[in-house]
């Protein structure tokens, strides 16, 4: 008895030791995914590993019947998700960590099942990522679209009934009241779901690989056209029931149903696409096959003696070892207060604007500059200056592009612009345009990102620049400065590019007697 206890201990310790190292790689992971499970869009989350472990035991005796082979294979996926994870807490993003923390798990399965065996339930550990949610700036900018589109094809739809309506930005005109279509209407609450559920009916639909494609895209067109329905459900009812269409348990009501809907013009769509099955196929395991039982583990049977699972520890314990072991980030202060900020810039008169206490404390900067500038010709740009004396995950830089549309403000244009300096040889600096219109109110924006003494327009060369500056100079520091002048009926967009563009080579240097530059 004493003898087989001790083969057990030795067969599952190594186990146990590669999970624990990756428990403390990984702690923030579970409590970070179960709060963005909590929001409406993405509580389809705590499904996602139940179902896959569902449908692994459902290949339980395909899975036995496997016979198993050790491998140096899991390098790959192991160097990947060391890799990743180096870019994601170094660069401070979680979704690069979901994704470590993934490749990382795949490795451990591959090295105790061998690749024979991981290949039989490859795609239950493959669905295990869609209990990830999508970066930030994905989610912010699909919802704007989605929403655009719901709002499109509702106000049509309404119009094709017969009712006086008309679209502004993201909200609906009825004439006596105004709809806004907000997030909770944009489509995409069902797009996830859906798409989920897609992913699951094409494992089992019994088809060629393209009709299991062609299934899954269906949801999001899907998504969009049953959630445009309920928008015009909601316009035809509005004048007869007033605010509870819009709220309450009938704005809930009316979601269940067309997520229903939905479902069952999916199932309907998998029946078309359904390939018929000739007599005597089965999409089991041969009945030979499962007669053999192979449920050996071959780098746990040999414990510590596998010179794999000796590798894959020393690996992570390594990681661990580097990441807790070396200061990567070192507080970089700023080079004085941003109350001390001019108020007055030549012929431009400001006006300080304190931030509400919910954004402050969403944003995690350092410190801040918020003012309304104000010219002899009433002209205004409104200035703002956020500064991060240290970035990591959670508390970084979030680019304007994913929170100025809203409010109904839609994008009429966006990219990125060179304003002139004048000042010598020096060349010109890049910044991100953006030109947004609400009905009849139209905005000019001009935002970048001083890091570190580069200037950058984007969120990937941001996030690659602070991982690798962390790993390289100890800073992660950095700022966000962004530009906005409203447009006028009675001017063109060209000079309210040419308002931003003063402003701009005005500001530059002043913003060296606050932000550290590249020596800092």
């Amino acid at each position: 008895m004493g003898v087989v206890v001790k083969e057990n201990f030795s067969k599952w310790l190594p186990v146990a030791g590669c999970l624990a190292l990756l428990w403390l790689l990984f702690p923030e992971l579970p409590e970070k995914l179960a709060g963005m499970w909590e929001g409406d869009d993405f509580n389809y989350g705590y499904f996602v590993i139940p179902v896959a472990l569902f449908i692994i035991r459902e290949k339980r005796d395909r899975l036995n019947a496997t016979p198993a082979s050790a491998s140096w294979g899991f390098l790959l996926p192991l160097g990947i998700g060391i890799g990743l994870y180096l870019l994601g807490e170094l660069g401070g993003e979680f979704t690069l960590l979901f994704l470590s923390a993934w490749c990382l798990a795949m490795a451990l399965c591959w090295l105790c099942l061998g690749w024979r065996k991981l290949r039989v339930i490859a795609f239950p550990l493959l669905f295990l990522l869609t209990m990830f949610p999508p970066p930030a700036v994905v989610y912010n900018q699909l919802t704007l679209k989605l929403k655009l589109i719901s709002t499109q094809l509702g106000v049509a739809l309404l119009q094709i009934l017969g009712m006086s309506a008309y679209r502004e930005g993201n909200v609906i005109d009825l004439g006596f009241t105004q709809l806004q279509v907000v997030d909770a209407c944009s489509g995409l609450r069902y797009v996830f779901p859906l798409f989920v559920l897609g992913i699951l009916l094409a494992h089992h639909l019994r088809a060629p690989l393209w009709r299991r494609v062609l299934l899954v895209a269906a949801t999001v067109p899907l998504a969009i056209v049953t959630n445009s329905m309920r928008i015009a459900l909601i316009g035809l009812l509005y004048p007869s029931m007033g605010r509870r269409t819009t709220e309450g348990l009938f704005h809930d009501f009316t979601g269940w149903l067309i997520f229903v809907l939905s479902l069952g013009v999916l199932l309907l769509i998998m029946r078309l696409l359904r390939k018929p099955v000739s007599a005597g196929t089965d999409s089991g395991v041969p009945l030979e096959v499962q007669t053999e039982a192979s449920t050996e583990i071959p780098g746990a049977a040999a414990g510590w003696r596998q010179p794999r699972f000796l590798v894959m520890f020393l690996a992570l314990g390594g990681l661990l070892f580097f990441i807790q072991g070396v200061e990567f980030r070192e507080d970089i202060p700023i080079k004085q207060s941003l109350s001390a900020f001019p108020l007055k810039i030549n012929q431009w008169q400001g006006v300080s604007v304190p931030m509400e206490q919910k954004f402050v404390d969403a944003l995690h900067f350092t410190d801040y500059a918020l003012i309304d500038y104000r010219n002899s010709a009433g002209r205004t740009i409104n200035f703002y200056l956020a500064y991060y004396q240290s970035q990591s995950k959670g508390e970084s830089i979030h680019s304007p592009s994913s929170c100025l549309p809203g409010g109904g403000w839609t994008f009429n244009e966006s990219g990125v612009v060179k304003v002139g300096l004048s000042r010598g040889e020096e060349p010109a600096l890049q910044v991100n345009r953006a030109f947004i219109a609400k009905g009849d109110a139209r905005q000019l924006t001009y935002y970048w990102f001083p890091q570190r003494g580069r200037q950058l327009t984007g969120m990937l060369e941001m996030k690659f620049f602070t991982f690798w500056d962390a790993l390289i100079r100890q800073r992660t520091d950095g700022a966000l400065i962004r530009l906005v002048t409203p447009v006028d009926k009675n001017e063109s967009v060209e000079q309210a590019d040419l308002r931003l563009q003063e402003m701009t080579r005005q500001l530059l240097p002043l913003l060296d007697r606050f932000i550290p530059g590249k020596d800092a």
